[in-house]
């Protein structure tokens, strides 16, 4: 019995095989979407662990620090390392901002982290895969290798310069974008650092208040200026346990004798994945969506092209008593066998292009395991219109009737 799939892949191989390879480049794009997708989660959970907290303590009523705003007084830090079942905490603040080196500059999230060593004190990098980590006060920084940053390098935060002692990697925002780790005084002062003339005019109207500026009373005046030029704030205390304590019981005695909001590692991933990425990860689904169908109909296309060229082969298999079962079985071949072709292309344009795009592309073994059915599904769908078409010929067309 010959192979009408065969013989039509022979015979016509170039227009097949360019049809392959048009629907790869289509089921290509669609795993490099699954993997953004897959790739926006790794970047949440890989912040999350990035921070080595098993806590997060912010602001009361807020969602802080990575999907909202939070500002808490650095003060709180103390209290909370007396409560029970804490072995470490720290405070830390998140800065997303340009920072310039020389004529370019890089989008960063800056971290200030408080003083202390790595993998005692939350919120530090967890490794280096070049020099040394932050060992003074003021002016250093840790650079993710994804900023282009080298060891040396000065950038620009701010006002001020701070040079590159330490490389890490794969350290990023939820977002996507490179972490810059500098000492947390400096960064609480690029938070909240005002212009000059910004400057000027708040001592203006401090000294125009006669109630900081009062005669009686020296150096009041000063003192107000001073906690002016100061910031005293944070964004989230980060928190260890100690062992054999639950991450919920501790958070909720912080909860109830701090009054502050404090959010476990499964609380802040259900943060970040299913508020921070969700209108994103539903873009996205509604682009497979879309995709999936494009697919489908050009499969039907193709294979309801192909069927109607062979008419005539088709109308003599009739005629000597084919079955109609085996007609849509050839059919249904030439189908899955266009979209093997069309997923071997599109998984190797997926895995040699996702290194070029700027976020960060996950591309799981599932997700290409789940593809490769989910194309083969919709190839059977689609050349149920041709093998439809197929059945219903005539024998007599084989004689010319």
């Amino acid at each position: 019995m010959i192979s009408l799939a065969g013989r039509d892949i022979l015979h016509a191989w170039g227009k097949f095989v360019f049809t392959g390879v048009g629907l790869g480049l289509l089921i290509g794009v669609t795993l490099v979407m699954a993997g953004v997708y897959r790739g926006m989660v790794d970047d949440g959970k890989a912040l999350l662990d990035n921070s080595g907290a098993d806590l997060w303590v912010v602001q009361k009523d807020t969602l802080g620090p990575y999907a909202e705003s939070s500002s808490l007084n650095d003060d709180v830090v103390r209290t909370i390392r007396a409560m029970p079942g804490v072995a470490h905490a720290a405070n830390v603040t998140y800065l997303t901002m340009q920072v310039r080196r020389g004529e370019s500059d890089v989008r960063t999230m800056v971290v200030g982290i408080a003083p202390g060593e790595p993998g005692r004190t939350p919120g530090w990098p967890l490794y280096l895969t070049a020099g040394r980590h932050i060992t003074r006060g003021h002016f250093e920084a840790v650079a993710d290798g994804a900023t282009g940053f080298a060891l040396g390098d000065r950038i620009v935060i701010r006002r001020n310069r701070y040079t590159v002692v330490g490389l890490t990697r794969r350290m990023v925002s939820s977002s996507g974008d490179p972490m810059v780790f500098i000492p947390l005084k400096d960064a609480q002062e690029a938070q909240f650092l005002k212009d000059n003339d910004a400057i000027w005019q708040s001592r203006r109207r401090s000294e125009a208040n006669p109630a900081f500026n009062r005669p009686g009373v020296p150096g009041l005046l000063d003192a107000v200026i001073a906690s002016q030029s100061t910031n005293a704030f944070v964004n989230a205390v980060l928190v260890t346990l100690q062992p054999a304590h639950a991450p919920e019981e501790v958070a909720e005695s912080i909860r109830r004798w701090k009054r502050l909001t404090v959010y476990t590692r499964t609380q802040m991933e259900g943060i970040l994945v299913g508020k921070l990425i969700s209108t994103s990860a539903k873009q996205i689904g509604m682009f497979l969506v879309i995709l999936a169908v494009v697919s489908a109909a050009i499969v039907a296309f193709i294979i309801y092209t192909l069927t109607m060229d062979k008419i005539r082969e088709i109308a003599v298999l009739k005629l000597i008593g084919t079955r109609n079962r085996t007609i849509a079985a050839m059919i249904m071949q030439q189908a899955i066998a266009l979209g093997v072709i069309g997923f071997v292309v599109g998984k190797i344009a997926a895995t040699f292009s996702a290194p070029l795009f700027p976020k960060y592309v996950l591309l799981m073994p599932l997700d290409s395991v789940l593809g490769f059915f989910a194309v083969l599904a919709i190839c059977v769908v689609a050349s149920v219109v041709a093998i439809r078409m197929a059945l219903k010929v005539d024998p007599a067309e084989a004689i010319g009737g």
